[in-house]
């Protein structure tokens, strides 16, 4: 109760500015929360479905593997789907991987999404903190011209201590905020790594067993 209660005189003492920060906060959190449960779930589902899958290629027994994807909303199942329905009319290789790359490729941007905003908001929050800084002591500054001698002191520290403040909370935000958007920009590109493998995997099982069939 005490760190709140610490936290909002600590606020109120940061002039305005101190609110657009807190709304860049507001949206760095809802999208580092959305994308780490996004992305941590599809990395789960993706390993899940591929490892029932796998086998049966290797099998190449397609109809089941069929059976599995064909009705799943996950990344890989999408990908194997359109894999697997160029399967049913054309087994080259080439083929194959065009059909498994052109359905990753229309996934990206779902991996991708929104994870780039949290780089721009940190540098918004920097910026904004500067800027209440600066205008934080103009205003303490031109307070200064009309002020009693003994009170210039107080009254400049205290102006100092407030614009300070806008710089701390704007810093505060900032630096979490790069780094989720660090970890949550290489866990998508593991979860893309991992999507890039499933296409190679599931093209090489699939030529490989229809070209021992046809020997």
């Amino acid at each position: 109760m005490e760190a709140i209660n610490s936290f909002v005189v600590f606020f109120n003492n940061g002039g305005h500015f101190m609110y657009p920060i807190a709304v860049v906060l507001a949206f760095a959190l809802a999208i580092s929360i959305e994308r780490y449960i996004f992305i941590g779930k599809a990395l789960r589902e993706n390993r899940r479905l591929w490892e029932k899958v796998s086998p049966l290629l290797g099998e190449n027994n397609l109809s089941e593997a069929e059976a599995l994807v064909v009705d799943s909303d996950v990344a890989v199942a999408r990908i194997l789907n359109e894999g697997l329905l160029k399967a049913s009319t054309s087994t080259r290789r080439a083929e194959l991987e065009m059909a498994t790359e052109d359905s990753l490729v229309s996934i990206l941007p779902t991996i991708e999404r929104r994870t780039h905003y949290l780089a721009t908001f940190s540098n918004a929050a920097t910026l904004l903190g500067l800027l209440g800084t600066v205008l934080g002591l103009i205003t303490a500054f031109g307070a200064l011209g009309g002020a009693d001698p003994v009170e210039k002191a107080n009254l400049l520290s205290a102006g100092i201590s407030e614009a300070m403040s806008c710089t701390a909370f704007g810093l505060m935000v900032a630096i979490p905020s790069l780094f989720a958007h660090a970890y949550l920009q290489s866990q998508a590109e593991e979860l893309v790594n991992t999507l890039e493998s499933a296409c190679a995997r599931f093209v090489s099982l699939v030529s490989n067993s229809n070209a021992i069939q046809v020997k």
